[in-house]
């Protein structure tokens, strides 16, 4: 034993007296003209930033085992606070971690730099390596005096003066002066606008996500006047179909769904707050109410129906219907659903990885994540179920987990006029209820639900922003600590996930992780000044939304050259307009709108449309049978739009989840984009597009017009734009192929698809052939694509 010790204490020396020769070797080098440290960091020009150019080699390499997890650091060092960096190093007090304005005395430079592996940072073992770049940059960093910032989303946005720039004519708005100046600063020059008919398009898609019509088309073309565009961004920001368009990103956010989740996966009535969500948007209710009424709507004095029925934002959590279940575990397991969600969703951050231990990366402690936690620890919890069922038709009138609301017909038809509700339904909503007397909280040691550790009060994340005092210690005052002026986060995160709306990617892309692991911001003098001035604007949503489609940056092109493309490939100065698929539910809303059949009632219940057999069926783990069996629904209801589609968390609608929908089991607030050949089987195979192409078809066929001005007409009904002559004659060729080939017996399986009843005193035949053009038309890339 004691040879074990002396040989221990040998090799602390041993490697004492290496790092010492190290540093002796460095200096001499540097008396006999050799390259030096300090030599070797100066290939890069200017100041070195911390947070833009040394935190994200840190957080990426680094940190997991020198940040702010105590329970995970190496060494004693930890290297994301500059005091702590520049200490002497706790096994060898003669060095240290950070010499400033001395990289040839900094251990974390020598351990980068040296070519032995034993002593090489970061190990060999961790898999990861600093490129020759990124070691130079800590080099000239250190040799600049090695100064430290706060994270940058954590300072509180200041509104820049707008940059000067070169060509005074492209900019439209604000955003363009930031845009361009960066483009010029990189080399790059605009796209020129859109033609009229695919920004009318785009435009249409992404206010109300559904297509123009043919009357809509024409009138912009024929406006000449300069407010024509704002003209049509004006209509559709006040058409009914705005809201649901806006709503549909929330309810990935609010994890919403039709049942309940977990193995039983039973139904739920949550809807009426999604009739809510549109009504929100619709009335143009502020960001600051949006939130505060979702958040604490049942706290709030004077708060009414409508604020309490908000509140059901955080009842959308899956809840367990299984028996025999240790009931605490699953409250405490949704309880951090509504803190994660909340992190996530307003605050941008990664809260979630503090439950179990202080965070590796970002400045958050376990404690604080319980003391957030503590903020949605009071709810009244209740296993109770209110049920009852209309044994004529087999379906639940309610279904709610306590606490609750009942909306009665004279809230419809007076606070809650905005509720769809059907005439004998008896509607019961979960939502949000505290208890009279305060729930205490606990550090849960390694996060497990019955393993208590310090008693800790309701608070925030000093890092982001102290809570304030005065603030009551509920949801209520959480709101308020959320929309303090001093807060850097909330306004920040919202306006960055609706650039995302729009152009496909946020300013910062990890549109949920502001933190030290999450991208840095491509225009982060741009995203403060939307930030600043969407709070100093009251919060007005729609006027932000109107700023950005009134940009024009908004308004380009999509052409891309092969120089911008190799240069850009992400479109990250946006030099052009991004391009890609639609959303999944819009997608269908597409097909059914352009094909006629879209039934554009306003909320109400979830509806069951066309889904292969058997689904279902095949998952169900019994329980009461109200979701074990896949009823689908008849009539009107088949066409609704892709956001009504009832929503199974265990079993999510098929053609909705291959085109990249959420299944609502967490809060998501950025979808995958994906391009898989099941998607271009759903569009050549899905009963919706193939019913909406003959539908479309009988329409057309009422008309006395040639075939090819019904192709004209289905192509502008579709994609939203007249043909090209080449387009056009492949059509109308692929036309003259299928009247030679189509028998009778094929043409009435292919219009027997769907229910919609066909049309009488019509030739089948060439009712089928115009159809197959039309299913060949909504099969187009650009049919589904924003352009």
């Amino acid at each position: 034993m004691r040879f074990l010790i002396l040989r221990k204490r040998m090799r602390k020396v041993a490697c004492r007296l290496v790092f010492f020769c190290l540093s002796c070797v460095t200096m001499l080098l540097a008396g006999c003209g050799e390259k030096t440290a300090d030599q070797g960091v100066g290939s890069f020009d200017g100041e070195i930033s911390y947070n833009f150019d040394i935190r994200p080699i840190l957080s990426d390499k680094c940190l997991a085992c020198h940040g702010p997890d105590a329970n995970k650091r190496e060494a004693g060092l930890r290297l994301d606070i500059a005091e702590d960096a520049y200490k002497a190093l706790k096994e060898n007090p003669g060095m240290h971690g950070i010499v400033p304005g001395k990289p040839a005395l900094s251990e974390v430079y020598l351990r980068i730099t040296t070519s032995d592996t034993s002593l090489q940072m970061p190990p060999k073992s961790s898999n990861l390596r600093l490129t020759e770049q990124e070691v130079e940059l800590i080099g000239k960093w250190i040799k600049q005096g090695a100064k430290y910032e706060k994270h940058w989303a954590f300072v509180a946005p200041r509104k820049a003066k707008l940059p000067g720039v070169q060509d005074e004519n492209w900019p439209k708005n604000e955003i363009d002066y930031f845009i361009m100046a960066m483009q010029e600063r990189k080399g790059f020059s605009p796209n020129p606008e859109a033609d009229r008919e695919r920004l009318l398009k785009r435009l249409s898609l992404d206010l109300t996500g559904l297509p123009p019509d043919i009357a809509t088309m024409d009138a912009f073309l024929a406006d000449q006047s300069a407010k024509a565009y704002e003209k049509v961004v004006d209509k559709l920001l006040a058409s009914p179909a705005y809201g649901e368009r806006m709503a549909l990103p929330w309810l990935d956010v609010a994890r919403y769904s039709d049942s309940y989740g977990y193995q039983m996966d039973n139904f739920r009535t949550q809807w009426p707050w999604r009739d809510w969500v549109i009504h929100a948007f619709n009335e143009n209710i502020s960001y600051k109410d949006f939130i505060t009424w979702q958040l604490a709507g049942d706290l709030m004095p004077g708060g009414g129906k409508e604020q309490l029925l908000a509140t059901g934002f955080n009842r959308n959590h899956k809840i367990t219907e299984e028996g025999a279940v240790d009931e605490e575990e699953y409250r405490i397991s949704y309880v951090t659903d509504r803190s994660d969600t909340f992190g996530k969703a307003l605050l941008g951050v990664t809260m979630e990885c503090a439950h179990c231990h202080d965070h590796k990366y970002d400045p958050f402690t376990q404690k604080e994540y319980f003391q957030m936690f503590s903020f949605f620890n009071n709810v009244n919890e209740m296993r109770a179920v209110y049920t009852a069922i209309d044994p004529s038709v087999g379906k639940p009138e309610s279904y709610a987990k306590k606490p609750m609301m009942e909306i009665t017909d004279a809230d419809v038809k007076g606070i809650l006029d905005f509720i769809n509700k059907p005439d004998t339904t008896r509607l019961i909503v979960s939502v949000m209820g505290d208890l009279d007397t305060l729930r205490k909280t606990y550090v849960l040691q390694r996060g497990i639900f019955n393993s208590y550790g310090e008693e800790v009060q309701a608070g925030t994340p000093l890092s982001i922003l102290p809570f304030d005092p005065s603030f009551p210690k509920n949801r209520l005052g959480l709101t308020q600590w959320l929309f303090d002026k001093r807060n850097p986060l909330t306004a920040r995160v919202f306006v960055n996930r609706m650039w995302q709306e729009f152009f496909g990617r946020g300013i910062v892309k990890t549109v949920g992780d502001f933190g030290m692991q999450g991208e840095l911001p491509t225009h982060p003098a741009l995203l403060d000044w939307l930030a600043v001035d969407f709070a100093e604007h009251n919060w007005d949503m729609k006027r932000l939304v109107k700023q950005i489609v009134m940009s024009a940056t908004y308004r380009q092109s999509v052409v891309v050259s092969p120089e911008k493309r190799q240069a850009d490939p992400e479109n990250i100065y946006l030099a052009r307009s991004p391009r890609y698929r639609i959303p999944a539910e819009f997608v269908k809303d597409v097909v059914l709108a352009s094909s006629g059949l879209l039934n554009r009632q306003i909320g109400g219940p979830s509806v069951k449309p066309y889904q292969p057999e058997g689904l279902w069926e095949g998952a169900t783990a019994g329980g009461d049978g109200l979701l074990s069996v896949y009823r689908q629904d008849h009539g009107p209801d088949l066409y609704r739009r892709g956001m009504y589609t009832f929503v199974k968390r265990t079993v999510p609608p098929p053609s909705m989840a291959i085109f990249d929908a959420s299944n609502r089991d967490l809060c998501e607030v950025s979808r995958q984009k994906t391009n898989t050949p099941l998607q271009a089987l759903v569009m050549m195979n899905d009963p919706a597009v193939l019913e909406a192409s003959r539908v479309l078809a009988s329409g057309l066929m009422r008309e006395k017009t040639s075939v090819e001005q019904k192709i004209i007409k289905a192509f502008r009904r579709i994609v939203c734009r007249k043909p090209t002559e080449g387009e056009l004659s492949v059509l109308a060729g692929y036309y003259a192929e299928e009247q030679k080939i189509m028998t009778d017996a094929k043409a009435a399986k292919l219009i027997a698809v769907g229910e919609y009843p066909v049309m009488t005193n019509i030739d089948r035949k060439q009712l089928a052939i115009l159809a197959r053009v039309i299913s060949t038309i909504y099969n187009l890339e650009e049919a589904i694509t924003k352009t």
